[in-house]
């Protein structure tokens, strides 16, 4: 028997208060528990758990529902058009300021164990807009052309982690990890570095 389109609709809303209170709550409290959420949804325990087996997928759904956002702020950055270097930082500029409305939900987030597959898919999305730049930089003579442009990818997302983290344990402010950022990534990719 299969069911409505009415249950159907019903049971997505249901889903989305969920995720958007889960979203909302978890930013704030990245501890916070299933019941808390299920409260902040209006919903009952079992609701949510109707829709996520577990903890930790809804702290997968809520990781996509982020990246979501991050990648529509990269899609609008305008990152096809002018010097590939100025788009790469602009990518970086808006999905850095995206990202940080839930910073304390990514630390939680990325401190749970998860597979070398699972971290590839979760950074998929974000990697291909940043592959498209790269390639185009490289096609144009601005990046380095001997090395994979999936390489560079890989380092512009480890650099990213790197500053993220730099910042989150007050070992270098959020202005000085940023910048270190965007000049060691122009010098990874061999495109020349702004003076100052």
């Amino acid at each position: 028997m299969t069911s409505s389109p009415k249950r159907r609709a019903d049971a997505l809303r249901s889903r989305a208060a969920v995720l958007d209170a889960a979203v909302r709550l978890l930013s704030a409290h990245p501890d916070a528990s299933v019941e808390a959420v299920a409260s902040a949804a209006g919903v009952t325990r079992q609701t949510v758990y109707a829709h996520f087996s577990s903890r930790q997928q809804l702290l997968a759904a809520v990781l996509d529902r982020v990246t979501e956002e991050v990648v529509a702020a990269m899609d609008a950055a305008d990152t096809d058009t002018g010097p590939a270097a100025d788009a790469l930082l602009r990518m970086l500029d808006v999905s850095a300021r995206e990202a940080g409305k839930y910073r304390g939900l990514l630390q939680a987030i990325s401190a749970l164990p998860v597979s070398p597959q699972a971290d590839q898919e979760r950074h998929a999305p974000v990697a291909d807009r940043l592959g498209r730049v790269v390639r185009r930089g490289q096609e144009a003579g601005e990046f380095d052309d001997r090395l994979p442009a999936d390489w560079f990818v890989a380092v512009v997302v480890k650099l990213g982690h790197a500053a993220s983290e730099e910042a989150d344990a007050g070992r270098m402010s959020e202005a000085d990890a940023t910048a270190a950022l965007r000049t060691s990534l122009l010098r990874v990719l061999g495109a020349p570095t702004p003076p100052g």
